[in-house]
């Protein structure tokens, strides 16, 4: 890239300025990057929370729904669930995390009472409830879930887009542009030199021009017989 660049003044101080653009737009990118990492392990600590939890809830899930069957039959258990008439209503909004944006889902009618299921009271029993009570559970714990692992995958993917700008200039951009610095100020040093030994040579010329002029008087003036008044024209 240096011998790409014209070994000028102006050209010096637009790569100058480049320079420090780019040296502050490095010190932002690496401090977003590490606001980035630090909000991640606050996300990546509540999605290990929010796995154990919904293996738990899964597991509860399973063995309430399996004694409900056991106890009640596995008609009677499909026969309560095809009696919700109200389903789960899931919103997704966003918010922003360090100029991320991820996902905010809510849910809604999830958690009901009894007289809300559909299925008569009288004639279900407590493991049915338990049961329903249970994948109601399940599923709120589904969408905190699915909200938390979608951040933590945006933040991730952001964090290693913001990690490979900042490698971009500190191992690329900014290396070139003290490399094309660095020639320039090379080729305007020898250029200086290069001027003052002209504006030397040329000096030291005159005054060899100036001193034979001198010398040049001096003979006349010696060879000129005495008394002989030299004369000069105006």
């Amino acid at each position: 890239m240096a011998n790409d660049v014209k070994p000028t003044r102006k050209e010096l101080m637009a790569i100058e300025d480049r320079i420090d653009l780019s040296e502050r737009g490095h010190d932002t990118l690496e401090q977003k990057r590490d606001g980035l990492i630090m909000e991640f392990m606050d996300i990546l600590d509540q999605a290990q929370d929010v796995r154990s939890g919904l293996g738990d809830d899964y597991e509860e899930a399973q063995e309430t729904i399996d004694m409900a069957r056991a106890i009640e039959g596995d008609l009677a258990v499909r026969g309560a669930a095809a009696a919700l008439k109200e389903h789960p209503e899931i919103t997704i909004q966003s918010k922003n995390i360090m100029g991320v944006v991820v996902p905010q889902i809510e849910s809604s009618k999830v958690q009901k009472g009894l007289d809300e299921r559909g299925y008569g009271i009288l004639g279900t029993s407590a493991q049915i409830d338990e049961a329903a009570d249970a994948y109601e559970e399940l599923i709120d714990s589904i969408v905190l879930a699915a909200e938390v692992e979608t951040a933590m995958k945006k933040m991730l993917n952001e964090i290693e887009t913001t990690k490979r700008r900042v490698n971009a200039l500190e191992f690329k951009l900014l290396p070139e542009l003290h490399e094309s610095q660095e020639y320039i100020e090379q080729k305007l040093e020898e250029q200086e030199r290069e001027e003052i030994f002209r504006m030397k040579k040329i000096k030291n010329k005159k005054e060899e021009e100036e001193r034979e002029e001198r010398e040049a008087v001096s003979a006349e003036e010696a060879e000129r017989p005495e008394g002989e008044v030299a004369v000069t024209s105006d």
